[in-house]
């Protein structure tokens, strides 16, 4: 089997600037279907810039990014997004003047070929999206915040998440929920690709891991090795 062939997504030798600044430097990242794969880093190193440049949200960019065999690199972000590809951003763009359910209703389905969750199975997941579903965007707490960007992309249809930083600035219990959530993604058969600095959160449920530095893939390796490689992440990250 080749597995670029199946490949859910293959990022080769991408380049990609914010004006003049050149952010990265020939990056290469082979996620297969149903993997969540971790990009670690420290903060500026060109991790968000890599989930940005996906969905083509940074200025110029070179090289190749195919989403399931489809080459990107060409396309209108709204074009990428119909790949089956959903972004959720760390800012997480909540509209404060739209209750809840609005705010889920929002993006419409995206022509995948693959349904979305219904809102059933949504609140299913996310019962305190259900009994939050009559709030204003702006009441609800940071994780639920966080729980309705991530909910949003799952109405779409999107197959291949882009998460970035999800569980910052949450308590604790909010960041189990989020793991939970990501695991019964994984099992439903989701792609996963996370950006995270809470490396606690992303070590149990990365299949790999990519360290980007100075815009550049400089590690990587499957959960497997983690325990083996953590006196160079230690070095990297200051884990």
């Amino acid at each position: 089997m080749n597995m670029k062939a199946n490949a859910a997504l293959e990022i080769s030798h991408l380049q990609a600037w914010y004006g003049e600044s050149h952010i990265l430097h020939n990056v290469n990242i082979l996620v297969q279907p149903g993997e969540v794969v971790t990009l670690l880093g420290r903060n500026g190193a060109g991790r968000t810039t890599t989930l940005r440049a996906i969905m083509g949200l940074t200025g110029a960019r070179k090289g190749s990014i195919k989403v399931n065999g489809v080459e990107a690199i060409g396309l209108p972000t709204h074009k990428i997004a119909h790949l089956g590809v959903g972004y959720c951003p760390e800012e997480r763009g909540i509209f404060s003047s739209l209750s809840t359910e609005e705010n889920l209703m929002l993006p419409p389905q995206l022509a995948t070929g693959e349904k979305g969750m219904s809102v059933e199975e949504i609140y299913q997941m996310f019962p305190n999206l259900e009994e939050r579903k009559h709030s204003q965007g702006t009441r609800l707490s940071g994780g639920e915040q966080q729980m309705l960007a991530v909910a949003r992309i799952l109405r779409t249809g999107a197959r291949l998440l882009l998460l970035d930083e999800i569980s910052e600035g949450l308590a604790p219990v909010i960041v189990q929920g989020l793991a939970r959530m990501i695991t019964t993604l994984k099992a439903k058969g989701y792609t996963i690709v996370m950006v995270e600095q809470n490396f606690r959160f992303a070590a149990p449920l990365a299949d790999r891991f990519y360290v980007v530095e100075h815009g550049q893939i400089v590690e990587t390796f499957a959960a497997s090795e983690l325990g083996a490689k953590m006196p160079v992440l230690t070095e990297l990250l200051g884990v």
